[in-house]
């Protein structure tokens, strides 16, 4: 919308004054309506242009029946005297809810976060954030990242009850595909590399905190912390003396320099419920004993995001069973790996919502199809049951039994031995990008 806009929380409405409507679609996250011609509309008062949900996942009419509706009209310039302004903002304004799924990391990021990046990025934080189905903890999770988005406070939308104007209001945000920013549809080509880059810059100064405080806190107490366990095999690091250097092309003597060559450190995000490791700790034993570095990391709803991020950031490989947990994998650096491990019936969705996407971040991505004998269903039914031979069949028929067997119903027991080849491949993976670029190694 653009021309003299106004918010009426009382009647969950938005109007425009002075203006008329541009052809929009009852799908569309956004409209703009353009100024008025002198003269036009002064027989007419009131001209209803739409009713909008702004919440991206226009297609699933579950949650959109749970999505506040805001009205947006049109009016004649003459009635204005009639809608005063409590606030006005020089900048324009983008109007969404908070609703929905939010309270899913893989959601917020994906329904929210992301398309507010997408919608808001080119204003180079002038824009204002309007908040319908507002959420004060949400507000405080996102804390880091959205003062790069918008320079001003968030506005409840209902919960502030004065009437706010803005010369442009865009409703709803836009949404391009599972986890990512498709570049040909933005403004300067920006892409899921961009994002990503705002959040290190958003995290970077907690981290900066977190390791400062870290250092005080390991040195008081020794014991592990409850969000994450470490596993190593004997030292921590590899530490090589160089005895020799060339200087001038002659070999000569140096015995005073140590290099450390850091292990290749590995992530493994744990999961408490439904599709647990049930070998989790024999593998991150296996694991150590591979090479790697070992941190087990187990957030939970209440975790601060910038210690996820603190730990992702300084990985090189990360592992996890599918589910909105592996949304993290945008925490990685680009160029490191990121397992997968994926159970019976949910092959599809791990590719769609996190294995491609991975990719188009940068990140070697590797999927590991777990065999029947490797899921706990396997001790729940006959061999020849669809549940194992042809998980297919049965999400066929509907999210609700898929949900039941595979996301809610089944845990994993790696088989170590299989596991390990794709381990060894991560680890492979990273050597030989250390050796390419040794400064990575130090």
């Amino acid at each position: 919308m653009e021309g003299d806009v106004r918010t009426d929380p009382a009647t969950f409405s938005i109007s425009v004054y002075g203006s008329r409507a541009s052809s929009t679609s009852h799908n569309m996250s956004s409209v703009l309506v353009t100024p008025t011609e002198p003269g036009q509309q002064e027989e007419q008062e009131l001209l209803q242009l739409e009713k909008i949900k702004p919440y991206t996942r226009k297609w699933e009419t579950s949650v959109m029946d749970t999505i506040d509706q805001l009205e947006l009209t049109s009016k004649n310039c003459k009635l204005k005297a009639d809608h005063h302004c409590d606030i006005w903002h020089n900048v324009p304004a983008i109007f969404f809810s908070t609703g929905g799924y939010t309270g899913n990391v893989y959601h917020e990021f994906n329904d929210g976060i992301l398309p507010l990046y997408i919608t808001s990025q080119h204003f180079n934080r002038k824009v204002v954030f309007v908040i319908l189905e507002y959420h004060e903890w949400w507000i405080t999770k996102y804390a880091d990242i959205l003062p790069l988005l918008s320079d001003y406070p968030p506005i409840d939308f209902s919960g502030d009850r004065r009437k706010h104007c803005f010369p442009r209001a865009i409703v709803g945000l836009s949404i391009h595909d599972e986890l990512t920013v498709d570049p040909s549809l933005m403004m300067g080509n920006k892409s899921i590399i961009d994002f990503r880059n705002l959040l290190d810059k958003a995290y970077r100064p907690r981290i900066s905190s977190l390791s400062s405080t870290g250092v005080k806190s390991n040195a008081q107490d020794a014991s592990p912390s409850p969000l994450m366990l470490r596993y190593s095999s004997q030292g921590t690091d590899q530490q090589l003396k160089s005895t020799q250097v060339s200087v001038g092309g002659d070999i000569v003597e140096q015995t005073n320099r140590v290099v450390t060559i850091k292990k290749p450190k590995l992530v493994i995000l744990s999961r408490n419920g439904s599709r647990a490791i049930i070998n989790e700790g024999s593998m991150a034993k296996m694991a150590a004993k591979c090479g790697f570095e070992v941190q087990v990391l187990r957030p939970n709803p209440t975790t601060e995001l910038a210690k996820v991020y603190k730990a992702l950031n300084s990985s090189d490989v990360m592992v996890g069973v599918h589910g909105a947990a592996m949304t993290h994998f945008l925490f990685m650096r680009p160029g490191c790996v990121f397992i997968q491990v994926i159970p019976l019936g949910t092959e599809w969705a791990a590719e769609a919502y996190y294995g491609e996407p991975a990719k188009k971040l940068g990140l070697k991505y590797i999927g590991y199809k777990i065999l029947v004998k490797e899921s706990s269903l396997y001790s729940q039914y006959e061999a020849n049951d669809p549940i194992l031979k042809d998980p297919d069949s049965v999400n066929e028929k509907g999210w609700q039994l898929t949900k039941k067997i595979y996301l809610d119903g089944q845990n994993v027991i790696l088989n170590l031995q299989r596991f390990e080849g794709h381990l060894m491949s991560a680890y492979d993976h990273i050597k030989s990008s250390r050796s390419r670029h040794p400064m990575l190694s130090q």
